[in-house]
């Protein structure tokens, strides 16, 4: 997600801290002609490092002449600190991050476009849908290597009691009949809830599962002007959650302010039949659940558009200033062969986007949920508002507090639809002057 511009304070600290990383001045070469690269990861779950750090020491192992230093990013800062790294001259040549942080820093010419750089096996191996993501201004500026759809993760011994049919990737739920499924999973006297929603962060949730019923929101003309409207696609989603925490009472209130991991206790308690939750929740479901505790993975509810639905992929970019991106992008091609990126998806309990990798066996076993995340794989689509300049106020000042009252039942539909088509259209108007 894109972030404010940092203060001065932040911006000097963030330099400074580059510079002890390592992320300055190392795409030179050095006088005994080796090549140095530094490539910026964002992996924070061990496995997911241990398997980049792997991957980069196989890498230096087989390329003396170009080494490759690891650098140690975080989600939290990430904009700031590359805007900062960019502005300063001391950005890594090799960069970590999401599509849809990636158009500011595409737009202010800070990333290369990889189009003649690419080599033909791996433009072909990801499909167009997922290169999409990452294609502003007509150039392509990162590679998008891992995503994650949403799917709802449920108590395995409440849905078998209640009788309810299972949904698959082949027959999912509609909308309507996981409403339904919610209210037949609440049980009052027992303190349960059907579903529980954890929406402190609203607005991508909502722009992403709306795609399954039709749902775009953004629209862009024949001049690449993008409007917002609120059709009938966008309505039945935000709807089914208002009705399930409303009316029919079968989705915890108090969830809507909590973050995924925030779900995890009341899950495990039974308090929650079903979680909806990014696919790499996973592991902090296998490493917390208490003993015993059997749950399983369903995919998401299907509308009009069948099992559509946004995603922001992570993705690899290379610096504009960086003296060596062939060799950059050498060791990208590298890091995503089908068993690296295989190895990558399962260190951070994703998908790949490569085709290759997405048919390995290991990413279709049952265990855990896989087959059933694996099979979404399909459906998935680059998020609405992936390309919208003006999207993070739109979202912050607009969206963020709009879907909030709506669904905590502050504000009706029309109010929501003013609040997004109106004051978000003239948002994006100061955007596109």
């Amino acid at each position: 997600m894109r972030r404010r511009l940092p203060t001065l304070t932040a911006a000097v600290t963030t330099a400074l801290a580059l510079l002890l990383t390592g992320c300055s001045g190392e795409g030179d070469r050095r006088a005994d002609g080796v090549i140095r690269l530094s490539f910026q990861s964002l992996a924070w779950q061990k496995e997911s490092v241990d398997a980049n750090k792997q991957l980069v020491r196989e890498w230096n192992a087989a390329h003396p002449d170009v080494q490759v230093d690891y650098v140690q990013g975080s989600w939290d800062n990430v904009h700031d600190q590359l805007l900062t790294s960019f502005e300063g001259g001391e950005a890594p040549d090799i960069i970590h991050d999401a599509s849809d942080d990636l158009a500011d820093f595409a737009y202010g010419g800070y990333l290369a476009d990889l189009r003649t750089l690419l080599p033909d096996r791996l433009t072909r191996d990801i499909p167009q849908r997922s290169w999409d993501t990452t294609t502003f201004g007509g150039g392509v500026h990162g590679v998008p290597f891992l995503q994650e759809p949403k799917v709802l993760i449920a108590n395995t011994k409440l849905l078998a009691s209640s009788g309810v049919r299972i949904p698959t990737p082949e027959r999912p739920w509609s909308w309507a009949e996981f409403r339904k499924v919610t209210e037949r999973l609440t049980n009052e006297d027992k303190g349960t809830y059907g579903v529980a929603w954890p929406l402190k962060e609203p607005v991508s949730v909502t722009l992403n599962l709306g795609l399954s019923a039709g749902g775009k929101l953004f629209h862009r003309d024949a001049d690449g002007k993008v409007t917002i409207r609120f059709d009938d696609g966008d309505r039945v989603m935000p709807a089914t959650v208002r009705n399930q925490v409303g009316p029919d009472r079968s989705a915890a209130r108090s969830a809507l302010g909590m973050g995924g991991s925030d779900t995890l206790p009341g899950f495990f308690g039974g308090k929650y039949a079903m979680v909806p939750l990014g696919f790499s929740y996973r592991q902090q479901v296998v490493e917390q659940a208490p003993e015993g505790f059997e749950w399983t993975v369903l995919p998401t509810p299907a509308g009009s558009g069948g099992l559509a639905q946004g995603v922001s992929p992570q993705t690899l970019s290379v610096a504009e200033d960086s003296p060596h991106k062939r060799e950059a992008v050498r060791f990208i091609d590298f890091l995503l062969r089908p068993p690296n990126m295989v190895r990558l998806a399962r260190g951070d309990w994703m998908l790949p986007t490569g085709t290759e990798a997405l048919a390995d066996p290991a990413l279709h076993t049952r265990e855990n949920g896989w087959a059933t995340g694996t099979a979404l794989a399909r459906a998935l689509r680059p998020a609405p508002a992936q390309s919208v300049r003006g999207y993070p106020e739109w979202k912050d000042k607009v969206a963020t507090p709009a879907l909030q009252e709506y669904y905590s039942g502050a504000i009706d539909t029309a109010e929501l639809r003013k609040r997004l088509v109106d004051d978000g259209n003239r948002v994006l108007a100061r955007y596109q002057r």
